[in-house]
Order: structure tokens, then sequence, then C-alpha cells
């Protein structure tokens, strides 16, 4: 028998997989609310068909968390991320509130899918390919008007990201992670030798945090030497990024944006696992108490709703 999640203090798991700046943070401010947190990566819970839940979770025995809050996830093979996230999927189907979800972190790792549905929900987006061979992406090239920015399909923090022009700036397929090419029109703007994007932060259906992205390459990610500074609100590119959270599924994600040579916003990234060391410098906000504050607020909601759940004839 599964013993039911808490009714006390809300038992918090965060999935990380190293006790970084970012973990302390959260441990800190879950525990200024009240919620007793435990820590634990992704392959340290295991399945276990002979427990009660099926899963095997550290400090929790055969209880299970009221929440999990996904902070980070370990590389790993095919077979070790699959089991990884078939972990978060089982959460999930026992009716543990998971965020992000893995259905989520699926729909953002894989840059091509965030792409589709971001597409699929009608918002402004650099049209964006991903083929499996060189040739294929040269003919993607041939009927394009311009420049292509060529990034690895399971790629963040700016790493490994290549524009290119002409045909040989296309590396060989051996060259290539996984051998797929994702390319996506380039719609940076260069103007007095700088370039700008909009890095918002979304959390419970609204933009929690905002900053602008100042570099003097076109790689404009705070981790390759942008510098994170202060934006006035501005409530299109906002709502855009709240909408590109919903559109994949997330309740808390990075959001990339920028204007085009014609000032229309676009939607470049979505991250699941955002870090926020350069919002906080932007902003002063205090990044990891509203990820707590937001997430406890939903385990409120939740325990508020069962408590008013009518009985069926069965019970």
């Amino acid at each position: 028998m599964i013993d039911a999640p808490s009714l006390g203090p809300a038992r918090i798991l965060l999935v990380t997989g190293r006790i970084d700046r970012h973990a302390r943070e959260l441990i800190q401010a879950f525990g200024d609310l009240g919620a007793e947190v435990h820590t634990a990566g992704l392959t340290e819970i295991g399945f276990d068909t002979g427990s009660a839940s099926g899963l095997a979770i550290p400090h929790f025995g055969v209880s299970l968390p009221d929440a999990v809050c996904v902070r980070t996830m370990d590389a790993g093979s095919f077979e070790q991320v699959t089991r990884r996230l078939g972990v978060l999927h089982a959460l999930t189907r026992l009716g543990i509130l998971v965020s992000n979800d893995a259905r989520a972190i699926e729909n953002c790792v894989d840059k091509s899918m965030t792409s589709f549905l971001i597409a699929r929900a009608g918002l402004p987006s650099p049209r964006s390919f991903a083929v499996e061979s060189r040739t294929e992406a040269l003919r993607i090239m041939a009927a394009e008007a311009g420049p292509l920015v060529l990034k690895p399909l399971f790629g963040a923090q700016g790493k490994g990201l290549k524009l290119i022009c002409t045909a040989d700036d296309l590396p060989a397929a051996e060259e290539i992670a996984g051998g797929v090419y994702y390319l996506q029109r380039f719609a940076g703007v260069e103007t007095a030798g700088r370039w700008n994007d909009v890095r918002i932060l979304v959390s419970a259906g609204r933009a929690a945090a905002s900053m602008r992205r100042e570099a003097a390459s076109w790689i404009t990610n705070v981790k390759q030497g942008a510098e994170p500074l202060p934006m006035p609100p501005d409530g299109d590119i906002e709502a855009l990024a709240v909408a590109a959270t919903e559109a994949v599924g997330g309740d808390f994600c990075g959001v990339d944006l920028l204007r085009d040579a014609a000032g229309r916003a676009q939607i470049i990234e979505v991250n699941s696992m955002p870090a926020w060391t350069g919002l906080k410098k932007a902003t002063g906000c205090d990044l990891a108490a509203i990820r707590a504050r937001d997430l406890l607020a939903q385990v409120e909601a939740r325990r508020a709703a069962s408590a008013f759940r009518p009985l069926s004839a069965a019970e």
C-alpha cells in the first residue's frame, strides 16, 4: 500500500544532478516556506515493481512526495535518459505533481519538437528545419534567401551554434552531433556593433522575470559572455513567452525571444530547466523563491480540491 502524500508540511523532491548554487537556493527557498525538501538525481530513483508505487525513491520509503521539482537531468545514454524520463512519467501517472513534467521536458530538449509545437500554436518563430542528411540540408540552404543557424538538436547555453551562410559552412555529417541538422532562419539584428535578445522566465502562467541580453557576438547566451541587463516591461513579448510555455506544456520555462529586422517579435527557444543567474543579476529578483512559492501554491490548490471532493457511492 502506498502512503498518501502528506497533509502536514509539503514534502518536495528536488530532482537535481548535483547540489549547485541553484539547487542550494531552491532548498533554502522551499525551507523558508515551511516545506520539507529532499534531493535526488534521477539516476538514484529506481523502478521496483514489487513496491507499492512501483518506484524506489530515496528518502521517501513507501510514501510519495507531494511534488517533484525538476531542476536538472544528467546526460547519459539513450537508454539511461529514456529510463529517467520514464521515472518522471511514472510519477505523473501516480498522481504526483511534477514540474516540469516529462512531456514538457521532452518537448523542449528536442528543439525540432519545440519549433513544431510553437508553429502549430500559430506563434511567431523563425522557420526551422530538422533533417538527417547533408544533401537535404544543402537543398534547404539553396532554397533559403538568408543565413541559417545550425544548432545541436539537444543543446543549451549557446554551445555548438554555427552561422551557416554558404555551403562551405555546413559541416559534414560525421561532425554533426547525433546526425541531425537542425537549422533555423537567422533573425538576429546587429545595432552599433552589438546584438540583443530577451529572456523571459515564465512561472505559473505569467512572466515572472525578464532581462535583455547584450553581446558583441550574435550568440547572446550569458554563459557565452553576454551581459544580462534590465529591460522595461514589454507586454507583447511577455504574452508570447507565456503562450510558448503553454504550447510546450510547461509551467516553469525560460523563453528566448528577439525582434527581427522588421521589429517583429520572434520566439527562438524554450528551455524547460532554465538557470537564472543572469536574470537574478539583471532584476534583483529571488527567482528560487518565486519557483518555490508557485510550486507550493499548486500543492495547496491540489490539497484543497481533494479536501472538498465529494464522496462517491463506493466510498
